[in-house]
This record gives structure tokens, sequence and C-alpha cells, in this order.
């Protein structure tokens, strides 16, 4: 490899460390995948502007595959710090292929499909609510407050059996804040941080651990440079 092909490499896999996530908010689920569960993180902003130390957690497990229909367990905990407090009172994603009927269980045991989650986050395919209102945006008083866990079940039907199911886009919604100025409600984006399933995008390397590789290219091309010159004078014959 040449210098030239090195650096070319290096810098290929730096671009590829600035344009990609360390991990995809996406998952792929079939039959296989049945007893996995995955979990994510939220963060929480409102107006375009991240509120520190508003957050949740949310974990999915495929519990079975029955006809048309996916069905999941889940536990969702808000774990928004002090000084701030909460309530996280829906969860949503999008899915693909289209969902035609949802419905759950426990703590947000009802749902709404295809209905706009605010922030500027636009339609979202499916929420589920801790109460029945006709939107995702929130209303009631229940859900979850800060450090309070919520579980239950949620099933998802498609007009057909389908193979397999990808699942992304993860958000939450946070009401009844106090502590973040004239904040009092807000949504928040979800982050995967474990799976058992088939995720939708593969994790890749820290910066800092790509800055390495793409040294250890160049180093690459530099040691066969020099190692070159001295085995061609080592096939030259001795003088006489």
């Amino acid at each position: 490899m040449t210098i030239r092909r090195a650096l070319a490499a290096a810098t290929a896999i730096a671009t590829l460390a600035v344009a990609s996530p360390a991990f995809a908010d996406a998952i792929t689920l079939d039959s296989g995948d049945v007893g996995q569960a995955f979990t994510l993180n939220y963060n929480g902003f409102a107006d375009g502007q991240t509120i520190n130390g508003l957050s949740a957690s949310t974990t999915y497990t495929l519990t079975g595959i029955t006809g048309n229909t996916y069905n999941f367990n889940y536990s969702v905990t808000n774990t928004t710090s002090a000084p701030l407090t909460s309530r996280v009172s829906s969860f949503a994603f999008n899915a693909d292929p289209n969902i035609v009927s949802a419905s759950s269980t426990g703590a947000f045991a009802f749902t709404t499909l295809n209905s706009n989650y605010p922030n500027g986050i636009g339609t979202v395919d499916v929420c589920f609510k801790d109460a029945s209102t006709g939107s995702c945006a929130g209303g009631g008083s229940g859900g979850l407050t800060q450090g309070q866990t919520g579980t239950g079940t949620f099933a998802l039907t498609f007009s057909q059996p389908v193979s397999s199911l990808t699942l992304s886009d993860f958000f939450d919604r946070y009401q009844s804040i106090t502590g973040a100025g004239n904040v009092s409600s807000a949504s928040g984006a979800g982050t995967m941080t474990s799976t058992g399933g088939s995720t939708g995008g593969t994790p890749v390397p820290e910066p800092g651990m790509l800055g390495l590789l793409g040294l250890g290219l160049i180093g690459l091309g530099l040691a066969r440079r020099r190692r070159q010159p001295s085995l061609r004078m080592g096939a030259m014959p001795l003088a006489a």
C-alpha cells in the first residue's frame, strides 16, 4: 500500500466517523427474535433546545408473533434528574410495514395511530399514552413521575402476515416539567443502547479508534516502502 493510498483510506474512514451515529435508532425483528429485548435511552428537548436532566428509558421485548400480530412487553422508566421533575405521558415510534391497528395494556393503556407528535417531530405511526385522548400530545394526569417505572404489553397488527418488522424513530413525551424555566412540556428522541435482536444499523467504532486505525494504515504503508529497498539490495550478487 502506498502512502497516498493509506492516506485516502484514513480519510474515508474519518469521513464515515463524522457521518455515522454510534448506533442507529432502528431495529428489525422476526420470528427468530422472540424473547429478545432492546433498550433505548431518551433525551429531552423543546423549541429546538436540549433540556439537560430530562431523560427516560424504555425496554421492549418481542414475546410472540401470532398471525398478523407482533406482541411485546414494555418497561418505561422516568430517569429525569433533580432539580428537574417531569411526567412521562407517552412513547411512540414508526413501523415498517404499516400498522393497521394497535392495542396496549398497563401504564400506557391507550393507543393512537398516525398522529402528530409535538416539538416538531411530526406524524408518528403509533403512540402509547396514559390517557384516552385523540392525539399523542398528552392529556390527563397519569404516566410516570420522576423515578417511576411502568410496565405493560402492546400489540401491532398488520394487514397480512409479515416476515420481519422494522421499528424506528423512537420518541417519548414529558409533561408537568418543573425546574426548566418556562418549559412545562417537551419530547425526547431515543437512542439504542443494547439489543438482543437484529439491529437496523451496525455499530461503528468511536472516532478516536478510527484515528488510530488510520494511523496504522499509514504506518503499514511506510513500513512496506522501507523494506522494499533492503530486499532488493539483499538480492544483489556479491562482488568478486
